[in-house]
């Protein structure tokens, strides 16, 4: 799973101050399911993204679980592990919880300040459909671009969504 938070306002790198990950070093945080690494791909002045790369072990994710199923492989036969779903959430609260409180020690004025963020998740099943997706962001007063994936199907439809304030 990937998630990429870029912005264009300068000096764009200010993001690394915000999230509390320097630009410049990969950072790996381990989790109960997995690991997850924080990457910059892109870091300039002008335009910097920060990249939250959710690792999941699937083995250690059926050997901590309860329950047993009729088919002995099932818990091992499943896309968990490729989807931003809640362990995505988990990843994002454990590292960069001091952003998400809006908080910054070494730059307070930057994290009282709005900057125009664009968020990319880039495959997310919409059991709604893209009417469900706007009606979820376009309120909060996110600008949504959605795009159907080539391997949906008309049961689970997937989006690619770009979302920015």
């Amino acid at each position: 799973m990937l998630l990429t938070l870029t912005t264009t306002r300068r000096p764009a790198t200010d993001l690394g101050f915000l999230l509390h990950k320097h630009p410049d070093r990969v950072q790996r945080f381990s989790l109960p399911f997995g690991t997850a690494h924080v990457v910059y791909p892109e870091a300039s002045p002008a335009r910097c993204t920060a990249g939250l790369l959710l690792e999941v072990d699937p083995v250690g994710l059926v050997r901590r679980g309860r329950g047993s199923t009729a088919f002995a492989l099932a818990e091992y036969v499943n896309d968990r592990p490729y989807v931003a779903s809640s362990l995505m959430s988990v990843a994002l609260v454990t590292v960069v919880k001091s952003a998400t409180g809006g908080q910054c020690r070494s730059h307070p004025e930057l994290a009282a300040t709005a900057i125009a963020l664009e968020a990319r998740l880039p495959t997310v099943p919409a059991r709604g459909g893209e009417a469900l997706v706007r009606r979820l962001f376009e309120p909060l007063g996110y600008a949504v671009d959605v795009q159907a994936s080539a391997s949906t199907s008309s049961t689970q439809p997937g989006a690619t969504a770009d979302t920015s304030a």
